[in-house]
């Protein structure tokens, strides 16, 4: 199987190595550094530092070449760049190979998901999302993983699963796609708020109810999507959640701790060579929650803090004013 993997971040970079041992894998990347290092020192310490690559993974800087000798295509860019390098690379896709998202995400301006985005922009080709409690160092390292396709289409999900299927790497199927992709963009903001409690040291306790009624938020709002409540319970919510909320190798996770210890958040973004994609995700979660009138008071408490509305001494204090109320109830 030929395999495109446009973006060498740390996921999309550990995905190609791990798959270029049974498929030929081209991994593109827009810096002409990083496809150097790959190529010829089998190496990316951009992203992921003291890893050695397989030999048999070749970078490009040519996306015209990378799109047209796919048989599968995956998108491993962020969420705000997934439109511009797909609509740059649409005219080179060959006819009808599934199209497979990386990004956890949702688009800003319009709120769509990005298999909604591979359906507006290739229609015709199958869209799928890859997502699930996947940290790229781990799995780069052997550590057992579970991941998720999330397709509509039984024949292609079929095929997705025994390409993907790897090592230590278990690779489960969903036809829920709406669930899966909110469920892995929901959870980043729910990351930010668990970080938070971990720089202000608030103590697990706090941190333990802030990540259930994150969880409880992120579901109806989910639901409320389209997405179905047992998806929400599973690996690409649940699952997805706790890794993000608890992980040292969370993005999401990072920048909450950092603003708990008082720091700027321009200042924390600025320090990162990856993207956050919850800071982003933050304020399309907020809007989406007034287009259906859900009140998911721990999204909007976040939001006043990325907006430096509040500072995150503030949010946490203001749970305390919040009132007692069945667990059924919003936060």
């Amino acid at each position: 199987m030929r395999i495109s993997i446009l973006g060498a971040g740390s996921w999309g970079t550990t995905l190609a190595a791990l798959l270029c041992k049974r498929h030929e894998v081209l991994l593109w990347t827009r810096d002409p550094s990083i496809a150097e290092e790959i190529n010829d020192r089998h190496r990316n310490q951009v992203y992921l530092p003291g890893f050695t690559l397989p030999v048999a993974l070749t970078a490009t800087r040519n996306l015209a070449e990378a799109a047209a000798g796919a048989q599968i295509l995956i998108m491993g860019v962020p969420s705000h760049a997934f439109r511009g390098v797909l609509g740059e690379a649409r005219e080179h896709v060959p006819p009808w190979i599934p199209v497979v998202s990386l990004a956890k995400g949702l688009e800003h301006e319009s709120g769509l998901r990005m298999t909604q985005l591979v359906e507006q922009l290739l229609p015709g080709h199958p869209a799928a999302a890859l997502t699930g409690p996947n940290l790229a160092r781990e799995i780069l390292a052997g550590k057992a993983a579970a991941t998720v396709i999330a397709t509509g289409n039984e024949t292609v999900a079929g095929l997705l699963q025994e390409t993907f299927q790897r090592g230590l790497l278990r690779v489960y199927l969903n036809d829920d796609v709406a669930g899966c992709e909110l469920g892995g963009a929901l959870k980043n903001v729910i990351a930010i708020a668990a970080g938070m409690a971990e720089g202000l040291g608030v103590g697990d306790n706090t941190r333990a109810a802030i990540i259930t009624r994150g969880l409880a938020e992120l579901t109806q709002l989910g639901v409320a999507m389209g997405g179905r409540a047992a998806t929400f319970a599973g690996l690409t919510g649940l699952g997805d959640l706790l890794a993000t909320c608890l992980s040292p190798h969370s993005r999401n996770r990072h920048v909450g701790e950092q603003l708990g210890r008082g720091r700027k958040l321009d200042d924390v973004l600025a320090g990162m060579v990856m993207t956050a994609e919850g800071v982003r995700t933050t304020p399309v979660a907020v809007e989406l929650g007034d287009r259906h009138g859900l009140e998911l008071p721990i999204c909007r408490t976040i939001h006043r803090v990325l907006s430096g509305e509040i500072t995150a001494r503030d949010a946490y204090a203001g749970l305390r004013r919040f009132r007692a109320g069945t667990e059924s109830d919003p936060w």
